[in-house]
């Protein structure tokens, strides 16, 4: 397919200025590359959290800006394959491929044990002026990029959802979830859900599932949730209380990234039980820290991007295995990034939002 010279593009120049680029220039493909024509980009928090000035992403006074504008960014997209650099080889002109969100560097310590994720330089598509993301009409993929095959007649509905069903299976596989486990799910939106279809396939003993919002938690049954309840109107730790004989639940999982999803975890756990934090916080959360230690002794986890995870989703969302009906709400056309921006805070009750082209 013939690539043009320009192309339509959102573009990041500093914290207080994105743009919509009609005619930004169309990445050039060397030698080691793969140019995708992009079909559509998801927009995540993190997005939004940097296009409102982070200083995780921007720095401040304790910690220097990560980001290196200007950048396009997006990071949870799909496309298809228009052009490869000669040195390229398995992959074909017109396959669909997805990517992982970091590239590795491959050089340093954690590249090298086989936690790439975690790569110290942690160069992610779509924060970067050389690795630019999604929301432009085409992407480059470097050759450090782990990229996956995608099936051309997977909906693009579906196929938006890899990244992030990539990264909720991440996080129940650090649960270590077995048979006998009360699970608990705090957060239905688009991550938590993927997390909740997810873990239904480990089969535990009861999956509930937390949200403030009601037609969350209706998606969260329909997804597998054996139990759903909306902290605002029920006493969720005496529920747990009740259903476990007052010892707590084996696993919490926490998906809000609200404070008070952490201490209420902590109230509902059992002693040795298993919490595994996903979310990134817009604030600090203050917690009586002798709870993990001395009075519970529990095995406290992180969960960070998707290593390993993309073949399995892949595969899965394919089969409908792993249910995926009604997640992306609601779409927009690039030049309308700034209405994808504030309908993806949630504020109108969508799940995933996503530009397509």
């Amino acid at each position: 397919m013939s690539i043009p010279k320009t192309m339509k593009a959102l573009v990041a120049y500093s914290a207080t200025e994105y743009k919509y680029e009609p005619d930004y220039p169309t990445p050039q493909c060397g030698p080691d590359d793969i140019i995708i024509k992009t079909e559509g980009c998801g927009v995540c928090a993190g997005d939004l959290k940097c296009q409102h000035g982070a200083a995780m992403f921007w720095g401040d006074e304790t910690q220097p800006s990560w980001v290196e504008p200007p950048f396009i960014p997006g990071h949870e997209f799909v496309g298809i394959i228009a052009e490869i650099g000669e040195n390229v080889t398995g992959y074909k002109i017109g396959e669909r491929v997805a990517a992982d969100q970091i590239v590795p560097c491959g050089e340093c310590r954690f590249c090298k044990d086989g936690h790439y994720w975690m790569c110290q330089p942690h160069q992610i598509f779509g924060f970067f002026s050389g690795l630019n993301g999604g929301m432009a009409e085409y992407v480059r993929l470097p050759k450090k990029a782990v990229i996956h095959k995608v099936p051309l007649e997977m909906p693009l509905n579906d196929g938006l959802l890899i990244e992030p069903y990539a990264c909720s299976k991440h996080c129940v596989d650090r649960a270590k979830i077995e048979v006998e486990d009360i699970v608990v799910i705090s957060g239905a939106g688009t991550l938590g859900l993927g997390m909740v279809t997810y873990a239904k396939l480990r089969s535990p003993k009861k999956l509930i599932v937390l949200d403030m919002m009601d037609e969350r938690l209706e998606k969260a049954k329909e997804f597998g949730a054996d139990l759903v309840w909306n902290p605002s109107k029920v006493n969720v730790t005496e529920e747990i209380m009740k259903l476990t004989d007052g010892y707590g639940c084996d696993v919490y999982i926490e998906a809000t990234g609200h404070p008070s999803s952490v201490v209420q975890g902590m109230q509902m756990i059992r002693k040795l039980g298993r919490f595994v934090e996903f979310s990134v916080f817009g604030e600090p959360t203050t917690l009586d820290w002798s709870i993990i230690g001395d009075r519970k002794e529990l095995d406290v986890l992180g969960s960070h991007l998707s290593p390993y995870c993309y073949p399995f989703v892949i595969e899965n969302i394919a089969n409908k295995t792993l249910k995926t009906n009604g997640i992306v709400s609601k779409s927009f056309a690039i030049e309308d990034w700034e209405s994808a921006f504030d309908a993806a805070t949630g504020k109108y009750r969508d799940f995933k939002v996503a530009i397509k082209f």
